[in-house]
């Protein structure tokens, strides 16, 4: 397949690549820094500086849309949460209106979301039928699959990665979370009791390899089969 990403360079973006390249597809970026993503990503990949170049994605069999300003890095300041919102929608309509300009367009999209989408439910176990808590992270993820929706037709089916937090040895939260818990610093967050919805980098790779290849679409939570509370986790660490 030939298949466009973006985000590449991302967490998940660095471990499904090379998974693609050995599997025989053919791999284009999209990327704001061609000179990062070919250190990062390495020659097999064909780079896109931005869509701006491109005015459809005919030939292209799918998309998996992973971009977006990262989540956790910063305080979310109302200019911050601006950032979230915008670094995902933006890029994600441009692909939408590319996949709709196309006389072939891709057989598949799949797109980022989140966990958030639910919002904080509690104790609630939460399927993809459970309706959310209305707050800002629903607000992101909701508009965020909508945009994508709107390139669903009977050409191109739409997935949505309703993703947990993606634990990898390299990056993401455990990359923040266990130089204070090799200190004897870490410890479980407040109460402790607060859920936490998570994934390993190879089911994540796997399930979207999964969605590729199985005629499927709609939202799909990647997430593990049991959630833990945050002092389990805080104890698996220490």
């Amino acid at each position: 397949m030939n298949i466009v990403i973006t985000g590449g360079t991302g967490l998940i973006g660095r471990y499904l690549i090379p998974r693609l390249l050995d599997l025989g597809h053919q791999i284009t970026v999209v990327t704001r820094n061609p000179q990062k993503a070919s250190s990062v990503l390495g020659p097999r990949v064909t780079l896109w500086q931005g869509l701006a170049g491109q005015s459809n994605l005919n030939g292209v069999d799918a998309v998996i849309n992973l971009a977006g300003e990262p989540i956790a890095d910063k305080r979310w300041t109302h200019e911050q949460k601006e950032r979230l919102c915008q670094s995902r929608w933006n890029i994600t309509q441009k692909l939408v209106d590319l996949i709709n300009a196309s006389d072939t367009p891709p057989s598949v999209l799949i797109s980022g979301s989140a966990t958030g989408y639910y919002g904080d439910l509690g104790e609630v176990v939460v399927t993809e039928e459970e309706p959310p808590h209305n707050e800002f992270t629903h607000k992101l993820c909701a508009r965020w699959e909508e945009i994508a929706c709107r390139a669903q037709s009977d050409k191109t089916r739409v997935c949505l990665l309703r993703t947990g937090v993606v634990l990898a040895p390299d990056g993401g939260i455990l990359g923040k979370m266990l130089p204070p818990f090799r200190l004897g610093l870490g410890g479980p967050i407040g109460s402790g009791r607060q859920y936490l919805a998570w994934i390993h980098i190879d089911d994540m790779v796997n399930g979207i390899l999964w969605l590729l290849d199985n005629e499927l679409r709609g939202p799909f939570n990647m997430v593990s089969p049991y959630p833990v509370r945050n002092e389990q986790f805080a104890h698996a660490l220490g």
